[in-house]
């Protein structure tokens, strides 16, 4: 039987959302973590959506190149007016580092089906209606080679402005959490996620202490890699019971998995 999934985006806030969409954001957020060093993660974007007056932060995302973000299908597969805010890091504050953009384009993986979350294909690309200007705070992600598959208990990162607890509000600043990889014997054992989770996706945490939760949906699980962070993972979902249950590591698209389809909607668009 598939277990139940929780997508990680943050709606809460959003006056036309759902009951069940309400039910599913009352958790935590970056679960465990603590808050990033102003500007240490300069690739990582804020993707938010306008309601009632304002714009309001729901998903993470990866700055790849200067006019296109990373992010997951599940983020912008509905009908909302969307923007992504570079250069940030206090939520509720200016600090003069942003730079915020319209979005042009929203191109979904073809085979993503919001009705199978395990089917995996969590993925999207934002073609931007700028470029943005790259500085200390605002950097280009640095991408995996084609098939990269780190092993087991490899150092990873997710960094993000989930929901501070239960019932509780955003982060407004953003928060980091150590995750180290669960590489896929172990999390597609019956113990952990079995067939829930496939080859495409790579698993990290699973402790009970740190996971992503609502508000990280799309964005990044940093990997150092030969002296260089790399986005290996967009944040895609977590167990229905909770987003820091034990073996149940949170579940990430796996980027490696997508460089060839990646290249080509950039190159086509």
């Amino acid at each position: 039987m598939m277990l139940q999934l929780v997508l990680l985006a943050a709606l809460a806030l959003c006056g036309r959302c759902s009951e069940q969409e309400l039910e599913l954001d009352a958790t935590q957020r970056v679960v465990g973590g603590s808050e990033a060093r102003s500007h240490a993660w300069p690739s990582q974007i804020s993707l938010q959506y306008y309601s009632n007056g304002g714009w309001y932060h729901t998903c993470g995302g990866s700055l790849i190149q200067r006019n296109w973000v990373m992010t997951a299908a599940h983020c912008v597969d509905r009908n909302m007016n969307f923007r992504v805010v570079a250069g940030e890091h206090n939520l509720n504050a200016n600090d003069g580092s942003e730079q915020i953009f319209s979005v042009s384009k929203i191109i979904i993986h073809p085979y993503w089906n919001s009705n199978n979350v395990a089917a995996g294909y969590d993925i999207a690309l934002l073609r931007l209606s700028g470029y943005a200007n790259l500085n200390s705070y605002v950097q280009l992600a640095v991408l995996p080679y084609a098939g990269t598959i780190l092993p087991n208990n490899y150092p990873c990162y997710i960094t993000g402005w989930g929901l501070t607890r239960t019932n509780g509000q955003l982060s407004s600043v953003l928060l980091q959490a150590y995750l180290p990889v669960v590489d896929y014997q172990i999390c597609s054992s019956s113990s952990y996620w079995g067939s829930t989770v496939r080859t495409t996706m790579i698993c990290a945490g699973g402790d009970g202490v740190r996971s992503g939760c609502q508000g990280d949906s799309g964005g990044p699980l940093h990997c150092m890699v030969n002296g260089q962070y790399q986005v290996h993972g967009v944040t895609s979902f977590v167990s229905g019971l909770g987003c820091n249950v034990a073996q149940k590591p949170t579940v990430f698209t796996r980027v490696s998995a997508y460089n060839s389809w990646i290249s080509s909607v950039i190159s086509q668009n």
